[in-house]
């Protein structure tokens, strides 16, 4: 059997976030598992050879890199619709939420998140036009549909009436060398990034839905409002419109105790989760959020927000929950992180247990179900 996959964000370099990530851990493993079955990779630049995983996958470069949304249109309609029309593969699993709709082979489409039907005004003109127009017709055209998370599945059911039998869940999950980090590193780590004083870690592309103008206002208060050396560490690149957060972070008193790290390696990523005294990732919308499996399985407590999926990934018990509208609730609920020993000692125990629910072995083998039910015609 022939698959064809939209591969476009596995991205050169050390540049997976979450869409990248999926399609990395997800694809890796079908290539493995099924050396039966031939993978054609379809890239819109040149790639890293690593991503090609076995001797079963075929790598094509499709013109042009597609990252704005005239180009968007010209390599999913064009590019790509021209190669499946030439290769007619059992079926096109594409991983972004992005597929084609002129061609007639059978699509398998993973949906993130619908963030840009709720604010809108996180993203450009152009975008959301191209969002608006094209994603309803994406999710009817396609045979079926993954998504990351039942909060993203129901949010597709009411979003676009879809029925929800043709819709599974395949979660992400936190790769295996996020684990707790002894004792004795942790202080070298807190040495080199925070002048060796405790801190709180946010992880992620700083943009708006992230939510760090909220969350920089509450440790602002934060810091105002007790004698706590406690920093604040935030890691990831800077993204779209991320202008506020930095007028806000410029206006801070206690700029001093914020650190804006960048991007950092893998290896530094997990000596950061390991050492944290807590995890504040606080969006006010997503389709999973990553981070907070990984901070789990670090044995970093975590502090979440209360709506979209993030209840639902942290599970019962395994993270503060807040309203990331409310700076207030943001602040008392980092007091209450950074001065309860036992509150984290709780959090901690419970995030351990409740990523045990995830796995990309799962996740993979639950993709590869929805795949066959795409090929048998469900």
């Amino acid at each position: 059997m022939n698959i064809a996959v939209n591969t476009r964000f596995l991205l050169p370099g050390d540049q997976l976030e979450g869409i990248g990530r999926f399609t990395y851990e997800t694809l890796r493993r079908l290539v493995q598992q099924h050396p039966e079955h031939t993978f054609h990779f379809l890239f819109d630049r040149a790639y890293d050879p690593r991503y090609v995983f076995g001797p079963n996958v075929v790598a094509h470069v499709l013109a042009p890199p597609a990252r704005h949304p005239f180009l968007f249109v010209a390599w999913f309609e064009g590019a790509v619709a021209a190669w499946l029309r030439r290769h007619r593969p059992a079926v096109f699993l594409s991983t972004d939420g992005f597929t084609t709709l002129t061609t007639s082979v059978p699509r398998l489409t993973v949906v993130h998140d619908l963030a840009f039907e709720h604010f809108p005004q996180d993203v450009s003109w152009l975008v959301r036009q191209y969002y608006h127009f094209f994603f309803p017709r994406f999710v009817r055209a396609s045979r079926r549909l993954v998504a990351v998370s039942e909060a993203t599945r129901q949010d597709i059911v009411q979003t676009y009436g879809t029925e929800p039998a043709r819709i599974d869940v395949v979660y992400n999950a936190a790769d295996a060398h996020f684990q707790p980090l002894p004792d004795a590193e942790q202080a070298a780590v807190r040495q080199r990034f925070s002048g060796g004083r405790p801190y709180i870690l946010f992880v992620g592309a700083l943009q708006p839905r992230k939510n760090l103008v909220n969350l920089l206002r509450a440790f602002e208060q934060f810091k105002a409002q007790t004698s706590s050396d406690t920093q604040l560490l935030i890691v990831g690149r800077k993204a779209w419109k991320a202008g506020p957060i930095f007028d806000v972070y410029q206006q801070m008193q206690h700029q001093a105790a914020v650190h804006l790290t960048g991007r950092v390696s893998d290896e530094e990523l997990v000596q950061l989760y390991g050492a944290a005294r807590a995890c504040a990732y606080v969006p006010y919308f997503e389709g999973f959020g990553i981070p907070i499996v990984e901070a789990q399985q670090s044995g970093c407590p975590v502090l979440t927000s209360d709506r979209s999926s993030m209840p639902e990934v942290a599970g019962p018990g395994g993270a503060l929950l807040a309203n990331p509208f409310s700076v207030d609730e943001l602040t008392a609920a980092l007091s209450r992180l950074d001065a309860d020993e036992a509150l984290r000692a709780q959090l901690r125990e419970q995030g351990l247990q409740n990523v045990k629910r995830f796995s990309w072995d799962e996740s993979a083998r639950r993709l590869w179900g929805s795949i066959e039910a795409v090929v048998a015609g469900k």
